[in-house]
């Protein structure tokens, strides 16, 4: 329950942050947060990341429709246990839906958050896609302990261990 508490959060946190900028920004319209860095900027996406595959909505439906069923099976039956997997699970999947919701209602996600990185100009984005990825990144992060802790664990049953 805990994990579906986070997920909950994150669709609200980005329902809510959308819906401000939707309501109170014009599309295109710019608010520097900190000025060649960061600024809260009104986009609108029909496609994914980099605009890649725009319009192909039914593409999205099925492929998210998918992955929260994957994401949801993985919760209840890899997490337990496994703080870090089940946060990482919550996250994408609140993520997931959040961008999902948006595609379903308004046919494009919105996009606010808008960074330059080393003068580069990242693609706008939003909370739903900052949980994706902070979500991938534990997941990755699970994965490297599973992995070392299943060497340390062969490395203990056969008896040999190279330093």
């Amino acid at each position: 329950m805990f994990y579906y508490l986070i997920a909950i959060f994150v669709i609200l946190l980005d329902q809510f942050t959308k819906w401000l900028i939707v309501n109170n920004m014009l599309l295109g319209e710019s608010i520097p947060i900190i000025n060649n860095v960061l600024y809260i900027t009104s986009h609108r996406n029909r496609g994914a990341a980099w605009g890649i595959l725009q319009g192909q909505m039914w593409l999205f439906y099925v492929i998210t429709i998918v992955v929260i069923v994957g994401i949801i099976y993985y919760l209840h039956k890899a997490a337990r246990g496994k703080m870090l997997l089940g946060v990482s699970l919550a996250l994408m999947l609140g993520g997931a839906i959040g961008n999902f919701i948006d595609r379903v209602l308004r046919k494009e996600v919105v996009d606010f958050i808008h960074t330059y990185i080393f003068s580069y100009n990242f693609p706008v984005f939003n909370i739903a896609d900052s949980a994706l990825v902070i979500g991938v990144i534990l997941l990755m992060i699970q994965m490297l302990l599973d992995e070392r802790g299943s060497k340390e664990k062969s490395y203990g049953e056969n008896g040999t261990h190279h330093s």
